[in-house]
């Protein structure tokens, strides 16, 4: 009589991804869990195992993922696994050489530029704020629109914002700490600074909400604030609605994202006179690179 094997025990790497909480920004959480899953629910369908995965589930993994999704998100992934691996001590896959020249022929099979969101520059930004509604939800919009353009902030700095991060200067301006950001995991932070138009629309929007409230910008419910951080996606919702209400062709209104505060105010910038070195102090970049890429389509003639 034989003896059945049972199947393995799939180890539970949801109670192991707990500990990567605080650790990482809550939208990288929410990244390498989606890919978890996404690894995860694939293995159960091609009847594989997930942990500990083995070079050759990991690599029909990411064929299998590769046309269908960018390089950084199949790159990504692959950050995802190996950091299940280790959480759960087992031995990891990733690091084979068959798994980067698996990802090397899908990155030079997709080769193309990174598409860039549209920047808000000022004239976009003036028309974003003229369409925002004469009610609570149009009062904090466009303090959003407003903060956001002069801190050339990201969306998720944006909403992390709280009231004892703001300070109203004598002169009619605000004094801003930005305490986190993607590239400031530490929280060294940054200082930027507003111009009046946005001290008043600040203003407008703290004296509406009268309540004692941390967060800086909040959800409205019925007329009622709540007493929480708005999702950095509502920053994105933000902007492509007022897009839309500004009357801009769709095409167009679909090229803004929840970056393009960020990269408006930086192609401003450029037009002002301002050299990079001081547009990357005052957005806290870290790569000329990248913040190069967000300049090459500012329409000015700085150069000529």
């Amino acid at each position: 009589m034989s003896t059945l094997i049972p199947p393995p025990t799939i180890p539970d790497w949801r109670l192991e991804f707990k500990r990567l909480e605080g650790a990482y920004a809550p939208s990288t959480m929410r990244a390498y869990y989606t890919d978890i899953v996404t690894y995860t629910r694939w293995c159960a369908q091609t009847e594989r195992t997930p942990f500990p995965g083995s070079v050759a589930t990991v690599r029909a993994f990411l064929v299998d993922q590769g046309p269908e999704f960018t390089p950084s998100t199949v790159r990504r992934r692959i950050y995802a696994i190996r950091k299940v691996h280790q959480l759960l001590c087992l031995p990891d896959p990733t690091h084979d050489e068959d798994i980067n020249l698996t990802f090397r022929r899908i990155r030079r099979s997709k080769a193309s530029r990174p598409r860039q969101a549209k920047g808000m520059t000022k004239n976009y930004l003036d028309q974003f704020l003229a369409v925002q509604p004469d009610t609570p939800w149009g009062l904090r919009n466009r303090a959003m629109l407003s903060l956001g353009y002069d801190l050339l902030a990201r969306r998720s700095e944006l909403v992390a914002l709280t009231v004892n991060d703001v300070e109203f200067l004598c002169d009619g301006t605000l004094r801003v700490l930005i305490r986190r950001s993607k590239t400031d995991p530490e929280g060294y932070g940054r200082v930027a600074f507003t111009s009046k138009r946005t001290e008043q629309l600040m203003t407008d929007w703290l004296d509406w909400r009268s309540q004692d409230f941390q967060p800086l910008f909040n959800p409205i419910y019925h007329g009622h604030v709540m007493d929480r951080h708005l999702s950095d996606t509502s920053v994105k919702h933000l902007i492509k609605s007022a897009a839309k209400g500004a009357g801009l062709d769709p095409d167009e209104a679909n090229d803004f994202s929840g970056h393009s505060m960020r990269v408006g105010a930086a192609q401003d910038l450029l037009k002002a006179g301002h050299d990079t070195a001081a547009i990357m102090r005052a957005g806290g970049w870290k790569s000329i690179n990248v913040l190069t890429r967000y300049l090459e389509n500012a329409e000015c003639n700085v150069w000529l």
